[in-house]
């Protein structure tokens, strides 16, 4: 069998789930009212479980890897840059700029590039996505709602940022994903194991979250296209797609060669890994964001929807292409 076939054999039920979703909110099966309990149930019990038991399961040198972290960090930076400097206009000011910044720059590690990445690659890819996904949760989001408070005459911009950071970081605290990583290593570390009944009942919520959380995702999408009611020329949110399937995983696959060519000690299989997370499409929880802090969500609602239904390709050829 050819290996771009073995490889859309193995993501085409992640992205058909996508799609199941999607037809479903589309053909009111799924009630639109009923998005936000599948969504809190995979937020706050399915996905925490899931990630509980990788980063349990995972050596914990794996989740302290600082040339990791710092080097998808540092690509996660330029890509927030590079978009706020192509997109930031007298229509698009800094909130949605800085939106498209962070939809450009975050994938859907949590969602989608957890159970796939290690159906690809096995359970030892799991630790390093787990990684990325921390960075762009503690750093990339919380600086692009920083950047979107600087709309304003004068000052008055800039006097928001820091308690828009602020209200970013309490998001993060009370967000139970980085804490179910959290714990998941201190588990890893100290060889801790969960009681027999209650290890069931963890590894029964975690098996029920990839299957979910994609469908959930494709409801998601749905919805906020069906609720986007204004028309939007397609150069406000096309570049920013292409930004996210391309610039992105190349900008990550570069620098990692040039850490390895300079003797870094990173290795192929997490810079695998790390341009692979990268080649994911956008991360769905970036439109409720967007919708909390009065960015234009229609546009950002767009970039998901292309980003998720184009990487089918893209993020199949780059892992072919890697592995």
């Amino acid at each position: 069998m050819p290996p771009v076939l073995q490889v859309l054999l193995i993501t085409f039920p992640f992205f058909a789930l996508v799609l199941a979703g999607y037809l479903a909110a589309r053909r009111r099966l799924l009630p639109l009212e009923a998005i936000p309990g599948l969504n809190g149930f995979v937020l706050f019990f399915a996905l925490p479980c899931m990630l509980y038991r990788f980063g349990s399961t995972t050596p914990i040198a794996q989740l302290l890897d600082a040339k990791v972290a710092g080097l998808y960090l540092l690509c996660g930076l330029l890509v927030v840059g590079v978009t706020i400097a192509i997109t930031l206009n007298a229509r698009i000011r800094w909130n949605d700029a800085a939106f498209g910044a962070l939809v450009a720059a975050f994938p859907n590690s949590g969602f989608m590039g957890v159970p796939l990445i290690v159906a690809l690659l096995g359970d030892s890819a799991a630790g390093t996505v787990i990684l990325t996904m921390v960075v762009d949760m503690l750093v990339t989001s919380s600086l692009c709602i920083a950047l979107s408070r600087l709309d304003g005459a004068g000052g008055s911009g800039r006097s928001a940022v820091w308690p828009a950071a602020r209200k970013a970081l309490r998001g993060v605290l009370t967000n139970p994903m980085p804490w179910a990583i959290g714990l998941g290593g201190v588990a890893s570390a100290w060889a801790f194991q969960l009681p027999g009944p209650v290890e069931k009942t963890v590894w029964l919520l975690a098996d029920a979250a990839s299957p979910v959380a994609l469908f959930t995702i494709g409801a998601v999408l749905a919805r906020a296209q069906m609720t986007a009611n204004h028309p939007m020329p397609l150069g406000d949110y096309l570049p920013v797609a292409a930004l996210k399937l391309v610039v992105h995983p190349l900008l990550v696959l570069g620098a990692g060669l040039l850490a390895m060519r300079l003797g870094l000690g990173l290795s192929s299989a997490a810079l695998t890994v790390m341009v692979l997370t990268a080649a994911l499409p956008s991360a769905s929880n970036v439109s409720l964001l967007a919708e909390r802090f009065g960015a234009d969500n229609g546009r950002i609602a767009r970039i998901i929807l292309v980003t998720t239904a184009v990487a089918f390709l893209t993020f199949s050829g780059a892992v072919t292409l890697l592995t």
